[in-house]
């Protein structure tokens, strides 16, 4: 039994805006990869993969570092967390 809590299934909720700004960037994993290591995150591009299908959990010094060099507000990642949050209230 993991002791890791999931949320609808999921280990973090940012994996879609993730790819969805990586992608427009025009980033693939391993630039993306690259570019954390010069900041002196390392992140394998399995590792990235692994966050995007929402089946890796992201620590809070990568989610900044993610958002930085993204050149994105890190409140972007979390877009489809407060419309599903959203949908919740409304119901």
């Amino acid at each position: 039994m993991s002791l890791i809590n999931k949320f609808d299934g999921n280990l973090n909720v940012i994996g879609n805006s993730l790819r969805k700004h990586r992608l427009e960037k025009g980033l693939s994993y391993e630039a993306l990869s690259a570019k954390l290591e010069l900041i002196g995150i390392s992140i394998h591009k399995q590792s990235l993969y692994d966050i995007e299908i929402n089946k890796r959990t992201v620590k809070d010094y990568e989610l900044f570092a993610l958002a930085n060099v993204l050149g994105i507000n890190i409140n972007e990642l979390f877009v489809d967390m407060r419309e599903k949050l959203h949908q919740q209230e409304n119901r």
